[in-house]
């Protein structure tokens, strides 16, 4: 199964969210996944109005994870922008199909789509994110560690123009769109 861009600019928004101290900005969310800030626009939307995220709008508004990472189904977030599955077996076609009083397949894939969401719902948001430094230091968030002796999460030490920085690829797309406008 091909998941649209739809479904992965969400689960994109909500994993920046989880790493992310705070209100998570649009605009931030954009350039770190390479995305048009509209079309982000539109997800967030359809996430917040599904409870995924909370939004506050104007100068100080941003976006927040509604729930703890812990409790967001990645199965509940695709289901949300994906098609159920195949209605008659490829599901494209404007005709019934002939031969599903005895075809096999239909049941052959019903039993893939479930396995397949059975697998999405068993992880977590906390599953992609928790301890994956890497991704925040990707997303341009920085690295995301647990609190040291102090207290002090490491992350919120760093300036906040380094844990803003857009990796240099969404730097790069950004320079793009603005020279094709």
């Amino acid at each position: 199964m091909k998941l649209t861009l739809r479904t992965d600019l969400a689960l994109r928004v909500l994993m920046y969210c989880a790493l992310n101290d705070g209100l998570a900005r649009k605009h931030d969310i954009a350039a770190a996944c390479g995305a048009s800030v509209n079309h982000l626009g539109q997800v967030i939307h359809a996430l917040g109005q599904a409870g995924f995220i909370r939004t506050a709008r104007g100068r100080g508004g941003g976006i927040v994870l509604a729930r703890p990472p812990a409790r967001q189904a990645i199965g509940a977030v695709v289901r949300l922008f994906e098609a159920r599955g195949p209605d008659d077996c490829f599901g494209d076609c404007n005709r019934p199909c002939p031969l599903i009083a005895d075809c096999r397949l239909r049941p052959v894939l019903s039993e893939a789509l479930e396995a397949f969401w059975g697998v999405l719902d068993s992880y977590t948001l906390a599953d992609l994110t928790e301890g994956n430094g890497r991704l925040a230091g990707a997303m341009g968030i920085g690295a995301v560690a647990a609190p040291d002796h102090a207290g002090v999460n490491p992350a919120v030490a760093l300036p906040l123009a380094q844990r803003r920085a857009a990796p240099q690829w969404a730097r790069a797309a950004k320079a793009r769109n603005l020279r094709m406008k």
